[in-house]
């Protein structure tokens, strides 16, 4: 991270991150200045757009005289960060790969754009994560984000942990890659007992995807509630635990 100062009290603040976006909206009003063309909540958001997640306009950006850059290690390239270091911007890097990191990266993220004290909508989102809803047994899932080629959760992912947590394990948890790409042939002989399908970062719908698995029983999710952390996580574990049991019966 460039730079360790704290922000002033009405710093600009530019998101990276749709997610993070969310969660400093909410919690600071004002505080954006610049966010991605993906960052669609909440809805109305009224602020300038700096273009895509892996591909921001980083003249757009320092035109707006950011106090402070947040992104994600994921989803952000590191050389469109250090283009941003080297033009003299804070840039303010999240890692989030489980439920207790979010929260971890939430407080800090806040906490550097200027928040006085932790919002409320986070500590009922922790609260909600204490006990979550869980089925009987656990399920072994597959779960697609990408189809055109077919691109699954692998090992060490944020989506992985909210799942676990609601009792599915996924076939490629232990996969050397974090999203790597698997033939759909594979795909269908893992024999999984559920296959997870998100309408993000890939647009799966009914007709779009489960024909792909005969047979096996598909659970639709809300990708902002799995691969979001932010205000979405307080509503997570209720909406999540419903479309899978859904797809379960």
């Amino acid at each position: 991270m460039a730079g360790r100062a704290r922000p002033p009290v009405g710093a600009r603040v530019v998101s990276l991150v749709p997610s993070l976006t969310e969660a400093v909206a909410v919690t600071l009003p004002g505080a954006l200045v610049g966010v991605t063309d993906w960052c669609t909540h909440p809805a109305g958001l009224d602020v300038t757009r700096i273009g895509g997640t892996k591909n921001p306009q980083l003249d757009r950006i320092l035109a707006l005289a950011p106090d402070l850059v947040i992104a994600n290690e994921e989803e952000n390239r590191a050389p469109d960060l250090d283009a941003l270091r080297a033009a003299g911007l804070r840039v303010l890097v999240t890692e989030v790969r489980s439920v207790p990191q979010a929260f971890a990266e939430l407080d800090r993220v806040l906490a550097a754009c200027g928040a006085p004290r932790r919002p409320g909508w986070l500590a009922r989102a922790e609260a909600a994560w204490t006990a979550p809803p869980r089925p009987q047994g656990r399920t072994r899932a597959v779960v697609p984000i990408w189809r055109r080629p077919w691109m699954v959760l692998g090992r060490d992912t944020f989506a992985g942990d909210v799942l676990a947590r609601l009792g599915v394990d996924h076939r490629y948890a232990g996969h050397p890659e974090r999203y790597p790409r698997v033939p759909l042939e594979e795909l269908r002989a893992a024999a999984p007992d559920l296959v997870v399908l998100p309408d993000e970062p890939y647009r799966f719908t009914a007709d779009d995807g489960p024909e792909s698995f005969p047979g096996l029983p598909c659970a639709l999710v809300s990708g902002r509630h799995l691969t979001w952390y932010g205000p979405s996580l307080a509503e997570a574990p209720r909406v999540l635990a419903e479309a899978l049991s859904a797809a379960r019966r």
